[in-house]
């Protein structure tokens, strides 16, 4: 028996008709801007596509589950070791170790300064059982020695570890600003280190091309890839300049792409990075092998305030880098902003790939995304550009001279400006943080508070760049709740203001809860009330409110014949500034010379405008 399809019995819609009825929809307004989106780099993210064709699938390093890798930070040996006996309990089957020093430890990182303390941090630890990924910053061939020494103490063969020693000097470079020596002695290094694993029998990957400290300075998704793709060739030139071959080279790096809670873009990118490495192998003249591609959820979005919504962005996050191809993921703790997490915020980074593993059964289908409409334009859009601003970096000299020149800085700079305005004026909102803030959260438990990052003076050799800052997107805001937390602390409340709302609920609800919104994400907590009709009650709540400021709240219709008399009655009462929420249209005029002084609404510079209110609320 046939199957029957219940869809054969109507007839394919067309494009053409899709757009008619959204036409009908629309009323006039324009489509490419209702409709359509744009990513940091340019490309156009249309509302539909048609399915893919003739789509050639990316695969992972090995076919089936990736890593769940977890990180070992804590400056003390004996205690990273205990919280990576647990985590590799509960499920984990990676561990990354992460220095001192190193820019990922962020003024923690583990205290491996001789080859006892390394033995003691992976005491009971089977090396042969676990894949143990190096995340040193400028020490890297340092502790990859260590490892290797460790490893033939133990008695284990090289060939038979799954080991990452993860040297990475251009990845320090960037972020640090400086290499203790020349970049040709770091050359020379690099090949005699290589040849000495050779030697051992080391079949692991000894370099990695790793994407995170573009990312942490605001780069664009294309950005990120061209400067890995960048990475990764001049590390096959310097090796190549030291005797070792092309595919020798190409067999020893791996890769590390940062995921972020945009779910469409890190799909794409992680599956773009693979097809974009394919086509450097192949103008070396070798045949593509797929690559070894770790991800690392991003440190740029995650948030000191409400951290519970930084859950969410990672699970996102590590689904993404899943669906993408990830080999290994490794997602930061969600207190990770806050300080050096504890057990339970790492149990809680784990136990979200396990779910995604386990429950989501994501791993049994290789490349999910492949011949998905969406999925296959962007992943061939941000070929186009990333190759595009690779050949850009080469055209400079590579990626040393262009780091050298503050080239790729300054344009990765740019597109980070555009995002700090998305943020400013919440065109890009953060949950928890600039969007739908909680002024009454509870403290978070870490094991030790966030630490400045260790600095490692440059020597008198060194090759000194212009150093990637590292930067979360919420540190604007999180600096106006610290100074609201400063009040608190200080007067025994935090700064207020005073919602005069006019008219009925149905009236001033939505108006209401955009500013209490608005102003609490800068700490300063929203005194609301059921709405006033009479001048001298709205007068007298102000004032018993305590607050320096307010804001009148209603709908237009409302503001057309109370919004003045309002005004003048808070500026009577003392309000000082006096806001309103809405644009204030064509009775602007009018309405600043009541008393009004600032208007509030979706796309204003909300950092701006809370910056000031806060300053007068805390005078």
């Amino acid at each position: 028996m046939d199957d029957l399809s219940l869809a054969a019995d109507f007839p394919q819609a067309t494009r053409e008709q899709w757009l008619e009825r959204v036409e009908g929809v629309l009323k006039g307004a324009d489509f490419a801007r209702k409709l359509i989106g744009r990513t940091r780099d340019g490309i156009e993210i249309q509302p539909l596509y048609p399915k893919a064709e003739g789509v050639v699938q990316v695969e992972r390093e090995q076919p089936g589950r990736w890593r769940v890798s977890q990180r070992m930070d804590h400056p003390d040996p004996a205690q990273a070791n205990e919280l990576a006996l647990l985590d590799l309990e509960g499920g984990a089957d990676a561990l990354t170790l992460v220095s001192r020093k190193a820019p990922a430890a962020r003024g923690f990182g583990v205290r491996t300064d001789t080859a006892e303390e390394l033995d003691r941090v992976l005491s009971g630890i089977r090396l042969d059982l676990v894949h143990l990924r190096l995340d040193a910053g400028g020490r890297g061939r340092v502790a990859a020695e260590r490892v290797v020494e460790l490893a033939e103490k133990r008695g284990h063969e090289l060939s038979d570890l799954s080991l990452d020693l993860g040297m990475d000097p251009i990845g320090s470079l960037a972020a640090l600003g400086h290499l203790s020596v020349g970049w040709g002695e770091a050359s020379a290094r690099m090949g005699a280190m290589l040849a000495r694993l050779h030697e051992k029998g080391f079949s692991g990957r000894a370099f990695l091309a790793d994407g995170r400290a573009y990312h942490e300075a605001g780069a664009s998704e294309a950005q990120e890839l061209a400067a890995v793709l960048a990475t990764g060739v001049a590390y096959l030139r310097a090796l190549e300049a030291q005797g070792h071959s092309l595919e020798a080279g190409r067999d020893r790096l791996s890769f590390l792409l940062v995921a972020d809670a945009d779910e469409f873009l890190t799909i794409a990118k992680f599956r773009a990075l693979r097809r974009l490495w394919a086509r450097v192998e192949r103008a070396c003249g070798l045949e593509p092998r797929a690559i070894r591609l770790h991800a690392e959820t991003a440190w740029r979005m995650t948030t000191k305030r409400d951290p519970w919504v930084n859950m969410l962005r990672a699970t996102v996050a590590a689904f993404s880098a899943g669906v993408g191809g990830a080999d290994a993921i490794t997602v930061l703790p969600f207190t990770a902003a806050l300080g050096l997490p504890d057990a339970f915020a790492r149990r809680v980074a784990r136990n979200t790939q396990l779910i995604l593993l386990e429950e989501a059964n994501l791993w049994r289908v290789a490349d999910p995304a492949a011949g998905a409409g969406g999925f296959e334009a962007l992943t061939d859009a941000l070929c186009e550009r990333a190759w595009s601003r690779f050949q850009e970096i080469e055209r400079e000299g590579g990626i040393i001279e262009s780091l050298k020149q503050a080239a790729l800085q300054n344009r990765i700079a740019a597109v980070r400006a555009e995002r700090e305005k998305a943020i400013a004026t919440r065109k890009e909102p953060i949950t928890g943080t600039s969007e739908f803030p909680n002024i009454r959260e509870a403290d978070v438990a870490v094991l030790l508070p966030a630490a400045a990052a260790a600095v490692e003076e440059p020597g008198p050799a060194a090759v000194t760049v212009t150093p990637l800052p590292s930067l979360r997107t919420a540190e604007p805001f999180e600096r106006l709740r610290d100074l609201s937390d400063a009040c608190l602390a200080r007067t025994g409340t935090r700064p207020r203001v005073f919602l005069a709302n006019l008219g009925p609920v149905s009236a001033f609800t939505a108006r209401a809860t955009f500013a209490k919104n608005f102003f609490e994400a800068a700490g300063i907590e929203a005194m609301t009330n059921e709405g006033f009709s009479d001048a001298e009650k709205l007068k007298m709540a102000f004032v018993e409110s305590k607050a320096k400021l307010s804001c009148i709240c209603s709908s237009d219709e409302i503001y057309e014949t109370h919004a003045i008399e309002t005004a003048k009655t808070l500026r009577d009462a003392g309000s000082a500034p006096i806001y309103l929420a809405g644009r204030p249209g064509e009775r602007e005029e009018q309405l600043t010379g009541a008393g009004i002084t600032t208007f509030i609404y979706a796309g204003c510079d909300t950092l701006k405008v809370l910056s000031e209110a806060l300053e007068e609320a805390c005078s």
